[in-house]
């Protein structure tokens, strides 16, 4: 796949996520509905636009007026996951009490949530070269816009007072991206990112103490 401009993918669904951008028109996310059906089902090497033309019920050329090319179609049903990806996250830390559990939940979530998705994560196992240069070869935006997603989490973390003001959430950001990413890319041997808790447990012995007041301890 190749975007049809530089920005990142999940540059603009992050973007998307925080504005609310919503598809508004009824025509656009019948097709967008029915790409992601077809994409899953089928995978996006063997699936045409007069594919998602015909189980959206609508003409080609109706999809062709919406999206110019197939991999314009592609980018914006990814960016549209990831979109849904960042709400769901914000939405599932919310339910933890303290700073440390939002650490901990916000990991084994953004694992489980990307994992599991029928698209990304499908497209992550079985088309890695569609997902996985645009989330680590795109000149590092990609990683970078997940940093800083995180980073403004902490930083309310910190305004809050549950995270001290010395810890550096950029660097602290970034290292927990970096270790999210590498689970994500490369499945592991001894952590089983399938059991919720063992993910959990990777988070709270190494991941929360990163937030503590540095030289404590």
């Amino acid at each position: 796949m190749t975007p049809h401009d530089p920005e990142s993918l999940l540059e603009r669904a992050f973007t998307e996520a925080v504005d609310r951008v919503e598809d508004t028109d009824e025509t656009t996310a019948r097709v967008l509905d029915a790409a992601y059906e077809q994409f899953c089902r089928l995978g996006l090497r063997r699936s045409t636009m007069e594919d998602v033309a015909r189980r959206a019920g609508v003409s080609r050329i109706t999809v062709y007026r919406r999206f110019a090319t197939k991999d314009a179609l592609v980018e914006h049903v990814v960016r549209r996951e990831f979109r849904r990806y960042f709400d769901r996250f914000l939405a599932d830390i919310r339910h933890a009490r303290t700073a440390a559990d939002r650490v901990v939940l916000g990991f084994a979530s953004a694992l489980r949530a990307i994992r599991g998705n029928p698209l990304i994560g499908g497209l992550m196992e079985v088309e890695p070269e569609v997902m996985v240069p645009s989330m680590l070869t795109d000149g590092g935006r990609t990683m970078a816009t997940v940093r800083r997603f995180l980073a403004e989490q902490l930083r309310r973390e910190q305004r809050d007072g549950h995270v001290p003001e010395r810890v550096d959430v950029e660097v602290v950001a970034e290292l927990m991206v970096r270790v999210s990413a590498s689970f994500l890319v490369t499945p592991s041997e001894l952590v089983d990112l399938d059991d919720d808790e063992q993910v959990r447990e990777v988070a709270r012995r190494f991941l929360v103490p990163m937030l503590a007041e540095p030289g404590a301890g």
